[in-house]
């Protein structure tokens, strides 16, 4: 076939097939009057650069992929030279992708900068406007801002105390899973959250406007200035739990360098089992703010609603050292 009924039948112009050629990867027979004569194998062969490129792989790394179908395999990847050409495609993209996250990030360090002078600014320019917990442009995600709503005591949680944990095991930010109904002798603070903002990354749309949803790191932090305050008035352990996924946690916990674990658990199954109240925004579902206090696998207190969360921590510190064992 001509050319260009081998442009037509792969799907690709006839300057890529000229390009092809050029780079050895097509080599077209010669018909008596000098014109090129392209076969079956022809198509194959164009068809698969041109799906390879497509996946970013660039053309000139093709020739594997070419190689092992001229060798007669069935498919262009079944040769070990081909799974070899797909690695070096991955580690190229590893290593654009921690590119572009790095200028990423140094992006929204200027963008946070710019921003910190604009509000400090002492002309009448107005500030620009706030994002919410996690939002590039706040200074202090640890900082609770005035005039949040307050949440009201629905009264969903009054069923709680004195209910048996569920046997769920839930994996934790070390790695590890955490058996819920085996969290060990003495009790347990289990606190729970919607969800930890990032610098990163913007929150659900209207967060600071549902009641009890803003919070959670300064929440966090709480919970870490009084872990040492907390084990000495009688609780053998503290740890969060959200839906968010482990990874995502774990960032969280090294960021704010806490001294306990976080459970995840993104299907929200424990709130199934126990009848815990939730919310949606943006179309997910997440958790409400509550704090169980576990003893012998069963609940014994409930804090719910949580207001402040920054003060949180603190209110758990006092009903313990209030309650001893």
């Amino acid at each position: 076939m001509r050319i260009g009924e081998l442009a037509r039948s792969a799907g690709v112009t006839v300057k890529a097939l000229r390009y092809y050629e050029s780079l050895g990867l097509l080599s077209p027979a010669r018909l008596p009057n000098g014109y090129r004569d392209y076969d079956a194998h022809a198509v194959r062969v164009a068809r698969e650069i041109a799906s390879l490129s497509r996946l970013g792989i660039p053309v000139e790394a093709t020739r594997p992929f070419v190689d092992c179908l001229a060798a007669g395999e069935r498919h262009a990847d079944d040769c070990p030279a081909s799974l070899a050409g797909y690695q070096r495609a991955i580690d190229d993209l590893t290593a654009r992708i921690a590119s572009l996250t790095a200028r990423r990030a140094t992006l929204v360090a200027h963008l946070r900068a710019a921003a910190h002078r604009s509000r400090t600014d002492t002309t009448t320019a107005p500030p620009p406007p706030r994002g919410g917990e996690g939002h590039p442009m706040d200074d202090d995600l640890t900082r609770l801002p005035a005039g949040l709503p307050v949440p009201e005591d629905d009264g969903a949680a009054d069923h709680l105390p004195g209910t048996p944990l569920p046997h769920l095991e839930l994996p934790d930010t070390s790695g590890g899973l955490v058996a819920l109904d085996r969290l060990g002798p003495g009790r347990t603070v289990l606190y729970i959250y919607p969800l930890t903002g990032r610098p990163d990354r913007d929150l659900p749309t209207g967060w600071d406007t549902i009641p009890g949803a803003r919070g959670c790191t300064p929440e966090a932090c709480g919970f870490r200035d009084h872990h040492a305050d907390l084990l000495a008035a009688g609780a053998n352990r503290v740890h969060g739990l959200s839906s968010q996924p482990s990874p995502y946690q774990r960032e969280v916990v090294d960021r704010l360098h806490l001294p306990f674990t976080v459970l995840s658990d993104p299907a929200l199954t424990l709130a199934a089992v126990l009848k815990l109240p939730t919310f949606e925004a943006d179309g997910r579902v997440f958790y409400r703010r509550l704090t169980l206090i576990a003893r012998d696998a069963a609940v014994e207190h409930v804090f719910y609603p949580v207001f402040p969360p920054d003060q949180h921590a603190a209110q758990v510190l006092d009903w313990l050292r209030a309650h001893p064992l």
